[in-house]
């Protein structure tokens, strides 16, 4: 186990390297530069030449590359070039928590609809419920996130202005009552990228739950506890539901990792100051800077992410021993 981690963290570097550089290498690969938004509405060919040359970006490839890693090894991502006067790093971390707020209150919605969906669709296989979860789920899963971002802002917002429509204000809000008692609520603005989230994610969850309580089902201990009398409700509750849950170790890394990486849609049509905005600005305006910052960000979530889930489905399992034969 100790030696499958090590190996596991060694190759974490070479991982963020090759990410790093071929994302260094195409962002310059292709045609423009940020320089026309450090120069503004100065055009003068000698200017932006001379601007450039001050930002290094004549350089070779590799140069510019080095340079930047070894800034990167100490923290320093340099300056944003859609925010003048900011470091790279002060832009992004007031939007890289804005990001994780959603993306935690994403799983702690997505998890227990997931379950429950999953578990009701292996309770009623072979019933015309089965059928009826089932395609609702493929459903669900077949709508593209933009869509469903873009109809809950016009029936919730526009139409029937329950919600803003658009905006970030937090998760919680608080409500006063008789301007005596504060009640904590959840902020408007959090209810339609939290359905967007929980209608992407919570299939996924479902899907697998079901296919692992059918699974769980047909094992020799549950036939044990049937024969021995236990009512339906006591052998699915004690037997069956908590065993199904182990391959769910695994699926809650893989979700934080793709709700983060899955917040530019959501985000930018929604005007929420995340990540996954910025991104999108950065990609926009050739932010250099941003998009490798951006980068390191997003690969090294799923990097830790893969290997948390691969180490707690071992704690979880005592019968799994990860990188050791059986």
């Amino acid at each position: 186990m100790l030696q499958y981690t090590i190996r596991r963290i060694s190759v974490l570097p070479l991982l963020l390297l090759v990410i790093t550089f071929s994302t260094f290498y195409l962002t310059r690969w292709g045609p423009g530069d940020p320089i026309s938004v450090i120069a503004g509405q100065v055009r003068d060919p000698e200017v932006l030449a001379q601007i450039r040359e001050a930002e290094g970006l004549n350089d070779p490839i590799y140069v510019q590359y080095l340079r930047w890693l070894g800034d990167a090894s100490r923290g320093d991502f340099g300056e944003s070039y859609i925010r003048r006067g900011f470091t790279t790093w002060e832009v992004i971390s007031p939007r890289l928590w804005v990001t994780g707020q959603l993306g935690l209150a994403a799983l702690v919605v997505i998890f227990p609809i997931g379950i429950f969906a999953g578990g009701l669709g292996a309770r009623f296989r072979g019933s015309w419920a089965d059928p009826t979860i089932t395609l609702s789920l493929l459903f669900a899963a077949a709508i593209p996130g933009i869509l469903v971002v873009a109809v809950l802002q016009w029936l919730f917002a526009v139409q029937l202005s329950l919600l803003p429509v658009g905006g970030w204000g937090g998760w919680i809000d608080i409500y006063w009552i008789a301007g005596i008692v504060a009640v904590p609520i959840p902020d408007p603005h959090i209810y339609i990228p939290l359905t967007a989230y929980t209608l992407g994610g919570f299939v996924g969850v479902a899907r697998l739950v079901r296919a692992t309580v059918l699974e769980v089902n047909r094992t020799d201990y549950v036939r044990t506890a049937r024969a021995k009398g236990l009512s339906e409700s006591t052998v699915q509750r004690r037997h069956v539901l908590r065993n199904s849950l182990l391959p769910l170790v695994t699926v809650v890394a893989f979700s934080l990792a793709g709700i983060i990486e899955g917040s530019i849609i959501a985000e930018t049509l929604l005007g929420i100051p995340g990540i996954g905005s910025f991104l999108f600005q950065a990609i926009g305006s050739r932010d250099y800077n941003a998009i490798q910052a951006l980068t390191v960000i997003y690969s090294a979530t799923f990097i830790v992410m893969n290997l948390v889930a691969d180490l707690a489905y071992s704690f979880v399992d005592p019968r799994i021993r990860v990188g050791e034969a059986s």
